[in-house]
């Protein structure tokens, strides 16, 4: 029996912002957009759509695995129309652990195909930085990726 290989992403950001405050920027697709995406339609339970449509090329598609607010968002990943990473095929869990008046963010994206988490690596590390900016009320700006040919 052989045995797939996956890679797995890790990052933590430590955010100016409560667990409460952070929560809903995965959850309310009006936030969602403030730091990533043009467009979402997300329905935070288990079993709902989550689906972002981040720069009218590349399509995040999944679903809602486990909401526990405000501590605690799984879901599953993957990009329409891309048969490496289709929807759903990976699961990303995002933990919101509060220290003092900050949060520390976890996400670990898991179930990516081998050789898939170094783009993956690198989306993180530039929506983190944004999702930074959006919970503590600031203005990421226009997202550099909208204006990149072929997507992420």
């Amino acid at each position: 029996m052989q045995v797939e290989r996956t890679d797995v992403v890790t990052r933590e950001v430590r955010i100016a912002a409560k667990p409460e405050t952070i929560f809903a920027f995965f959850t309310d697709p009006e936030k969602m957009v403030e730091w990533k995406g043009q467009a979402a339609s997300l329905d935070a339970k288990p079993g709902g759509t989550y689906r972002v449509d981040i720069t009218g090329r590349a399509i995040a598609v999944g679903e809602y695995v486990e909401i526990d607010p405000p501590h605690r968002i799984v879901f599953t990943w993957g990009w329409e129309g891309d048969e490496a990473v289709p929807p759903g095929s990976s699961t990303v869990e995002i933990t919101l652990t509060p220290d003092g008046d900050e949060t520390i963010v976890t996400l670990v994206h898991r179930d990516l195909p081998e050789g898939a988490g170094k783009v993956h690596a690198e989306g993180w590390d530039h929506y983190l930085p944004r999702l930074a900016i959006a919970a503590t009320g600031g203005e990421p700006g226009r997202d550099p990726n909208l204006d990149r040919e072929g997507g992420m």
